[in-house]
């Protein structure tokens, strides 16, 4: 297994004012002097001595490359096993949904891919349907990075060669061919590259509060990829708390209840562990509560809870722990669903040099989301219930939007590099608030070297991911693993 370092960056203002902590010498980590932006800059460009902008178009499959079924049905031991037949059939659907769900399969796989060893808030697990719209906390819809389960400290380039590699693959099950491929995983790339090079140049709170309004988003499309994004904001507005209890719900003797789909939705008595709902409950909320701050604690309050129940959502999220729970405000018109998601390790952790200075999982995931999305959830927050592990929360639903794509159907692909586009902005300013931005643009450049290495890296794993998909259809026929119907799945 190879452990990279990310350990390049010059400006280790963070690292020494923790040290400073340990040792109280706080005061002198802050009136230290800091590297200028032009240094910065420089010290980047240098890495290309390092590893070389065309060096990133590298990918080779390793001879002894990890069984990639075997790294899944290693995932799937802590899983609720009546659950991975689904995983797995969700995983099946298509190329790019197997993508999707090997999240870890990959980070395998970028390990051995050159690195410069500039650190990020890396997200683990970027692929171009995991960024979405969401409403702010002031209820402006802002578009960004949608699942955080995998973040942790990274290189840079393992996110964008994912994002990159998963544009490549949309495109092939979406009619196109090769050559509209490496363009959209391009378009991701010189995205980020130019967005990088101008928050190398802002202030840090400059680029602390940036965010990517629907205005920016709207301006930056042409004429018919506005009108696309244009409906997919007004849907998302109309997907509120209401909208999602009228969906899964059904009244009954006057408070609303979940209404179960199993496999999907199943109202538990106890949950995988054992453990009686009623008592899982307060223990969840004895420790959620202790992560919100006084304001939420007190709006939280205000709440009864109703109902309950276990959820599947994702794809490679299949089988961990994910619960539903209904509170009811001052009626049954003002309802708030939160979502409990169990938070294990990042696919990311074997393969980096960094060690995390706490120990739960569902922090990390909070505090990634907080560093790198700018407008987080109010009711974010995390827990640990003792010897069952750890649990982030977020609300379900709260103005949420997203591109759908049609895999294996051929589809219109008019506007999908300008929806890349949208992606490598935002990937840019989520690695520009966790890393350093004038570092990571020194080494990009303004010329298009990195976007063709990138785009022919993408195109590379395009066709490790086909592979990959036969190689778990081929588990599926010789009985290795149990696949769910189709008609469970959904």
């Amino acid at each position: 297994m190879t452990v990279v370092s990310i350990k390049e960056n010059i400006d280790r203002t963070f690292e020494r004012m923790n040290d400073a902590i340990d040792s109280e010498n706080l005061l002198e980590s802050f009136t230290a002097a800091r590297p200028t932006t032009a240094e910065r800059m420089a010290a980047g460009k240098a890495l290309r001595d390092k590893v070389s902008r065309k060096a990133q178009a590298q990918y080779e499959k390793s001879p002894d490359r990890p069984d990639p079924i075997a790294i899944l049905e290693q995932q799937n031991l802590t899983r609720a096993q009546k659950l991975v037949p689904v995983r797995f059939a969700r995983m099946l659907a298509s190329p790019f949904a197997f993508l999707r769900g090997s999240a870890a399969v990959m980070a395998s796989d970028l390990s051995t891919t050159p690195v410069t060893g500039m650190g990020v808030g890396a997200c683990g697990d970027m692929h171009v349907s995991n960024f979405g719209v969401f409403a702010s906390a002031e209820r402006n819809l802002i578009f960004a990075i949608n699942d955080f389960d995998e973040i942790h400290p990274g290189p840079w380039e393992w996110d964008l060669k994912r994002l990159a590699a998963s544009a490549a693959v949309s495109v092939r099950f979406m009619g196109g061919d090769k050559v509209e491929a490496e363009e959209a995983a391009q378009a991701i790339v010189r995205a980020y590259r130019k967005r990088m090079q101008r928050y190398a140049e802002m202030g840090f709170l400059e680029v602390w509060y940036d965010r990517i309004d629907e205005r920016a988003v709207l301006d930056t499309l042409s004429p018919k990829a506005r009108r696309n994004a244009e409906k997919v904001m007004d849907k998302a507005r109309t997907k509120g708390h209401v909208a999602v209890l009228e969906k899964l719900t059904e009244e009954v003797d006057g408070e609303h209840r979940i209404i179960e789909e199993v496999p999907l939705i199943v109202r538990e008595t106890h949950t995988e562990t054992g453990i009686p709902m009623n008592t899982a409950l307060d223990l969840m909320l004895r420790s959620y509560i202790e992560s919100l701050p006084t304001d939420r604690r007190i709006l939280l309050s205000r709440y009864r809870i109703v109902d309950s129940a276990r959820k599947v959502v994702g794809v490679g999220s299949v089988g961990t722990g994910c619960w539903i729970v209904l509170l009811r405000g001052i009626d049954n018109d003002d309802p708030l669903f939160l979502q409990v998601k169990q938070a294990q390790n990042s696919v990311l952790e074997p393969y980096v040099d960094h060690k995390l200075r706490f120990d739960n999982q569902g922090r990390r995931v909070v505090l990634g989301q907080r560093l790198t999305q700018g407008s987080p959830d109010i009711f974010l927050g995390w827990g640990e219930i003792a010897d069952h592990g750890h649990f982030y929360v977020r609300q379900l639903a709260d103005m949420k939007g997203s591109i759908k794509f049609n895999e294996s159907e051929d589809q219109d692909l008019d506007g999908f590099a300008e929806y890349c586009g949208l992606c490598g902005w935002a990937l840019a300013l989520a690695h520009a608030k966790s890393g350093d931005p004038a570092m990571i643009a020194g080494y990009c450049g303004n010329s298009a070297a990195l976007d063709e290495a990138i785009g022919k890296f993408a195109l590379a794993y395009s066709k490790q991911t086909d592979q990959d998909h036969d190689a778990l259809d081929k588990a599926r026929r010789s009985g290795r693993i149990r696949v769910a119907a189709l008609a469970m799945v959904k």
